[in-house]
C-alpha cells in the first residue's frame, strides 16, 4: 500500500504534461491518492511556451493507464465561485477530499512602470483569492469529529502552496507574481496556526528555478552553474517533497516554507 492509499488529493495547475502540478499528480497517484486535476489551457497558450498540444487530458489518460483513479476539471480560478466548485467535484466524485496542492499561478512580466491595476486585480484573484478560498472550503469538511490537532489518531488533512523566490532575491520585473507569491508565503504560518486544532497542516514550498520547458540553453547553463548543486531542479524533485508532506510521515510539520532548489536560495545571486 503507498503512503497515501485511500486520501483524496486535489492538484491545481496541472495543464502541462512537463511542469510541476503533472509530476506531483503522477507523485500522489504512484502513492496510492485519488486525485482530481484542474487545468486552465487558455493561459498557458497565451504565453511564449504554449498549450500542452495534449491537454490535461494526455495527463489524465496517462495516469489512468498507470492505475490511477484520476478526474480532471478545467476551470479558470479567476473566477469567485471556481474554487467551491473544484473542492466539490471531488467530493461528489470520491466521497472526500484530503489534501489541496494549490500549485496554480498566473505570471506576467510587469515591472513598476508598466504595472496596471486590472493585472494586480486578475493575478491576486488567480494566485491568493482562489488558494484562500480553496483552503477555506477544505478546512469546513473538518469542523467536528476531526483529529484533536496535528499528529493526531487519524489522518488529518493537507494543505500546500507555493511561494517563490522573491524572498531571496529581487525579482522587479514580475511585480504582480513576486507580490502574490509574497502574499501566500506570509499567509503560511497563520493559516498553519488556524488550522492545527483541525488537524490540518500548511506548508509552503519555493521549488526554485525549476525546469519545466520555458528557458533556453544559455539560461540553463547559467543557472546550473550558480546552482550550488550543479543543476536546475525538476518538477519530480518538487513532486518528491509535496509526497512526503502529503504522507503520515510529515503530520508534525506545519506553518513552514521549504526551498527544494539544491542549494540555490542558500547561496547569494
Amino acid at each position: 500500500m503507498g503512503t497515501l492509499t485511500g486520501r483524496v488529493v486535489l492538484v491545481t495547475g496541472a495543464s502541462r504534461r512537463v511542469a510541476i502540478g503533472a509530476a506531483i499528480a503522477r507523485r500522489a497517484v504512484a502513492d496510492g491518492a485519488h486525485v482530481l486535476l484542474h487545468s486552465w489551457a487558455p493561459f498557458d497558450a497565451g504565453q511564449p511556451w504554449g498549450a500542452d498540444p495534449g491537454g490535461a487530458e494526455a495527463l489524465v489518460d496517462e495516469l489512468r493507464q498507470a492505475g490511477g483513479d484520476v478526474e480532471h476539471l478545467a476551470l479558470d480560478l479567476a473566477d469567485a465561485d471556481a474554487p467551491a466548485r473544484l473542492v466539490d467535484a471531488a467530493v461528489e466524485r470520491f466521497g472526500r477530499l484530503d489534501a489541496v496542492v494549490a500549485n496554480h499561478a498566473r505570471g506576467v512580466d510587469q515591472d513598476l512602470e508598466h504595472l496596471t491595476a486590472e493585472e494586480l486585480d486578475l493575478t491576486f484573484a488567480v494566485n491568493v483569492r482562489a488558494t484562500l478560498l480553496l483552503v477555506q472550503r477544505l478546512a469546513a469538511r473538518f469542523e467536528g469529529g476531526t483529529p484533536a490537532g496535528i499528529g493526531g489518531d487519524r489522518p488529518g488533512g493537507r494543505v500546500v502552496l507555493f511561494t517563490s523566490g522573491q524572498y531571496h532575491g529581487a525579482m522587479p520585473g514580475e511585480l504582480p507574481y513576486i507580490a502574490s507569491k509574497a502574499a501566500l508565503h506570509e499567509l503560511t504560518t497563520s493559516l498553519s496556526v488556524h488550522l492545527a486544532p483541525r488537524g490540518i497542516t500548511v506548508n509552503c514550498i519555493n521549488p526554485g528555478p525549476n525546469d519545466t520547458g520555458y528557458a533556453d540553453d544559455a539560461m540553463r547553463a547559467a543557472v546550473a552553474a550558480a546552482n550550488p548543486g550543479g543543476r536546475w531542479s525538476t518538477p519530480a524533485d518538487t513532486a518528491r517533497l509535496v509526497g512526503w508532506l502529503l504522507s503520515d510521515e510529515a503530520g508534525w510539520v506545519t506553518g513552514q516554507t521549504i526551498a527544494s532548489d539544491g542549494g540555490w536560495s542558500a547561496a547569494a545571486h
